[in-house]
């Protein structure tokens, strides 16, 4: 009988301590989350702030390809009700914003689409984008293909960084004054 209330013993022990499956590297896994740097041109739509629910704020960006090389891109931004807003963390053209994101193709548009929505859409009410300070306009006639969309939210958001162009300005060194 020994062995027996061994054996069961043993599956017990094995279905209580089983984890979840390995995930790996597999293509049908959970999507990859890629690390980029972008800036952001524009906004297209933002939702009013609510007190229970996620919102989100769609941008046109311009990811950094590399050093010297940019691509359009629509980013998604969901946050919390206690969450700032991206727009809040620096709507300035001279600002990289360091994130991780989800690729989504089945959110790609044009910027046409972005600016206007479409019929029925939440966004036909705005037809103007919000550039951001410094930003250059976009010309709608030229940009014709679908952007690549990305999706990210706040706990993805990594840091605003500065231009490097831009010098930097160092805080001011403490002076010690006597006592009396």
């Amino acid at each position: 009988m020994s062995r027996f209330s061994g054996m069961v013993l043993m599956v017990v022990l094995c279905v209580m301590s089983a984890s979840e499956t390995a995930r790996g590297n597999l293509p049908w896994s959970v999507p990859k989350k890629e690390p980029m740097r972008l800036r952001l041109v524009a906004l297209a739509w933002n939702h009013t702030r609510s007190s229970f629910f996620a919102s989100e704020e769609i941008f046109v960006a311009e990811k950094e390809l590399n050093k010297d090389e940019t691509r359009l891109v629509k980013l998604v931004y969901e946050f919390l009700p206690y969450q700032p807003r991206l727009s809040e963390e620096g709507f300035d053209y001279s600002t990289l914003h360091e994130l991780r994101a989800v690729r989504d193709p089945q959110c790609d548009e044009t910027v046409t689409q972005i600016a206007t929505g479409q019929t029925g859409d939440w966004r036909q009410d705005q037809s103007q984008l919000k550039y951001s300070a410094a930003a250059p306009p976009l010309n709608l006639e030229r940009h014709k293909n679908p952007l690549p969309c990305y999706v990210t939210n706040a706990e993805d958001y990594t840091r605003p960084v500065h231009d490097e162009s831009q010098p930097q300005q160092l805080p001011p060194l403490p002076t010690l004054k006597p006592r009396p």
